[in-house]
């Protein structure tokens, strides 16, 4: 394995985008390829011009409520006052169903990152004489719902030559169709700030497209003159920032709103038009995100508690586990087992189930090959949601690692895939420099990743209020230097070792330094 100095590393990056065709912002692809979106952008026309209700429905998790917000944020520049609903993922379910359509009387309904599965409630919009257009990204099933339009790219006659795009991304190419059929002169850049988050939040392949909107969004984040981005750049107080941000601490709290009380707060946050409002949604907002942590850690115990470590896949499932966190700890449980991760909620005999997974095996795919036993499922690759009844549990497991029986390990779980081998001693705030040039990272083009082979260990020890982070003191090739895993707390017996890492910079009063972080320990 050739050895990774900062010429290597250099070469490396940025090979990965040379043939990136959208590059320039100039070269993004035309809104009037996806399909129905011309007659989408005619009937909002017509609705506008007549005056007639429309209401946004939207989604309760990030990409649905940054979806929600630039939909509310262009009509307001437009000066054409819509309705909004973000459903409540206790009260009312996921995305448009019946009981949102029960809300609404008259006009034109548009979804948000949601919809492509919504055919009970499309129905029932078309026996009310409304008229629906759905925008979506997600997998596209067998059946579609009665819609005036839909919208989105995953439809196999659809042109629209990138696929892997996010809800907020659909719902922005929309609004840039409207702007182009009203002549508008509104600035289709302002939104990239919302945009960022959500394509990051979304776990959107960070390539070609979604890759360039980011890199300008991260910028925009920094320069935006939205309340709730002024109010985080002053509590972060970053001189840039990277898509690590936008994942572990921007999209975090976002998210909160939704998985433990109501996303509107979200919305409201994002939505904010002053210094007050943002600082008062974003007090809400970190409460709930500190609940949420600790629910999650609670029921990622009591899940790890139910694992069948034989089967190839993780289906674990707990009365009455809060169904705003079973995501995440489904993910938690991915990662560390290195196999898909099913965890269910029950209640009242139904179970709600979220499902994750790192593979090259398609979530969506699999659960649909068990849709006999489930009340409804919807998603993509590596996300998916789905429900049934308690009873049906039992059995989803068995069917679902009977079909994955032999599939092999490397299907399951995506190894790293190393850089090569690292040059210890080049690491430096130059090295860690050339990292952060070509940001941003995401899924199918990752954060460098490197191999430390042969490495003496001299000291561990654990550190964190709960002594649950491994720190450990190395050798290497006469090199030392500090190594940290989080949420580690097994002991090292080993007198050398081999690590699979990642360089951070760690900022600690004024001070800058590369840190090693520990992805895998390979003993």
């Amino acid at each position: 394995m050739q050895k990774v100095t900062k010429e290597r590393l250099f070469e490396l990056l940025l090979a990965r985008h040379k043939d990136n065709p959208y590059a320039k912002l100039s070269n993004l692809p035309n809104p009037f390829l996806l399909k129905d979106l011309p007659k989408a952008v005619k009937r909002i026309k017509s609705a506008i011009l007549n005056n007639e209700a429309i209401t946004i429905v939207g989604d309760y998790d990030v990409d649905g409520v940054v979806s929600t917000t630039i939909m509310v944020d262009f009509f307001n520049k437009v000066g054409y006052k819509i309705n909004h609903i973000i459903p409540n993922r206790f009260e009312h379910g996921y995305g448009l169903s019946t009981k949102i359509v029960d809300l609404i009387d008259t006009g034109l309904v548009i979804t948000v990152d949601n919809g492509i599965s919504a055919v009970e409630a499309s129905k029932k919009l078309k026996e009310k004489n409304i008229d629906l257009i759905i925008t979506d990204h997600h997998t596209v099933g067998k059946t579609l719902p009665e819609a005036f339009a839909i919208i989105n790219p995953k439809q196999y006659d659809c042109t629209f030559p990138f696929k892997e795009i996010c809800g907020a991304q659909v719902a922005w190419y929309l609004c840039a169709g409207i702007k182009k059929e009203l002549n508008l002169d509104i600035n289709m850049s302002d939104f990239f700030d919302l945009l960022c988050v959500a394509i990051v939040a979304d776990i959107m392949p960070m390539t070609d497209l979604n890759y360039t909107l980011v890199r300008h969004g991260l910028k925009s984040i920094k320069n935006s003159n939205r309340p709730a981005f002024k109010k985080l750049n002053e509590v972060f107080a970053k001189k840039f920032y990277v898509s690590d941000d936008i994942g572990f601490m921007i999209a975090p709290k976002i998210n909160s709103a939704g998985r433990m009380d109501d996303a509107s707060i979200a919305l409201s946050f994002l939505l904010s038009k002053n210094d007050i409002e943002a600082n008062e949604s974003l007090t809400l907002l970190d409460e709930l995100n500190n609940y949420r942590k600790s629910l999650q850690e609670m029921i990622t115990k009591k899940a790890t508690n139910e694992i069948i470590h034989k089967h190839n896949a993780i289906v674990v499932w707990g009365e009455n586990w809060h169904e705003g966190v079973i995501g995440i700890v489904a993910s938690k449980l991915s990662n560390k087992y290195k196999k898909p991760a099913f965890v269910f909620s029950i209640n009242n005999g139904v179970a709600k189930g979220s499902a994750r997974a790192n593979a090259k095996i398609n979530l969506h795919t699999l659960i649909s090959k068990c849709s006999s036993l489930l009340i409804g499922f919807g998603g993509h690759k590596n996300a998916a949601g789905l429900s049934l009844k308690q009873e049906n549990l039992k059995r989803f497991q068995e069917e679902i690692n009977l079909y994955l029986a032999n599939t092999s390990k490397e299907d399951l779980h995506i190894k790293y895939e190393c850089l090569g081998e690292l040059d210890v001693s080049s690491v430096d705030l130059e090295f860690l420099s050339i990292i952060e040039k070509f940001e941003p990272y995401g899924l199918e083009n990752k954060k460098p990743i490197f191999k430390i082979t042969n490495s003496k260990v001299l000291k561990i020890e654990f550190i964190g209020k709960d002594k649950n982070h491994l720190k450990i003191l190395l050798n290497n090739d006469g090199f030392i230097f500090e190594a940290l895993k989080f949420h580690h707390n097994e002991p090292i017996n080993e007198e050398f070792i081999d690590l699979i890492v990642t360089i951070n910079k760690n900022e600690f009063r004024g001070e800058v330094n590369t840190q090693f972080l520990i992805e895998d320990i390979l003993l």
